[in-house]
């Protein structure tokens, strides 16, 4: 199923967002939303961000496998991005996808999350895929877990302090949620 190349979504007023594939030239902001994530927050578990020739490799994986990754934006700037990747490595997962949704801070709150992931899981749905995996970072991140339960996620366990950043011991939260076909027997 081919994709419009830009959807436009109003998120929350006044603001309105514009949701497309992204493209090389997006790569400076992304990498800047992603490095104060890093930086200033426990959504990530990373502790030094990557550099820019890294996050270019990490969108190239994503594209390499023909997974979205996505842009959202604001009045020509980029202000969220998001994209799916394999859940684990083995084949038995293959039909099964993890996202990841980070939003600049200036926008935070607005529904531009929530945005992005609705859109990230229509595409991978009409990919064929039929699982998606939210891996959250700290269980105090409420806003990532409220639009994940948003978009039709449900929580399936939480991983108690497996994470130590910041000098504090942080939880993984797990949800998921059905893509396209989800009945239970349907196998390609």
């Amino acid at each position: 199923m081919a994709h419009p190349p830009v959807t436009v979504v109003k998120v929350a007023a006044p603001i309105e967002v514009a949701i497309r594939d992204s493209e090389p030239r997006d790569l400076p902001e992304i990498h800047r939303i992603y490095t104060f994530a890093v930086e200033n927050g426990t959504g990530s578990f990373e502790e030094s961000p990557p550099t820019l020739d890294d996050m270019a490799a990490r969108r190239q994986t994503v594209l390499d496998r023909a997974l979205p990754f996505l842009v959202a934006e604001y009045r020509g700037n980029v202000v969220g991005y998001a994209y799916a990747g394999p859940f684990r490595p083995r084949s038995a997962y293959r039909y099964t996808l993890e996202d990841s949704v980070y939003v600049a801070p200036e926008v935070r709150g607005l529904g531009t999350g929530r945005a992005l992931l609705r859109e990230l899981v229509a595409r991978c749905s009409a990919l064929g895929y039929r699982q998606m995996i939210a891996v959250i970072g700290d269980s105090a991140n409420t806003a990532s877990i409220n639009a994940h339960a948003a978009t039709g996620f449900a929580h399936i366990g939480t991983l108690k302090q497996v994470g130590l950043k910041f000098g504090q011991w942080l939880d993984s939260v797990y949800m998921q949620r059905a893509l396209g076909n989800d009945e239970p027997d349907a196998c390609p």
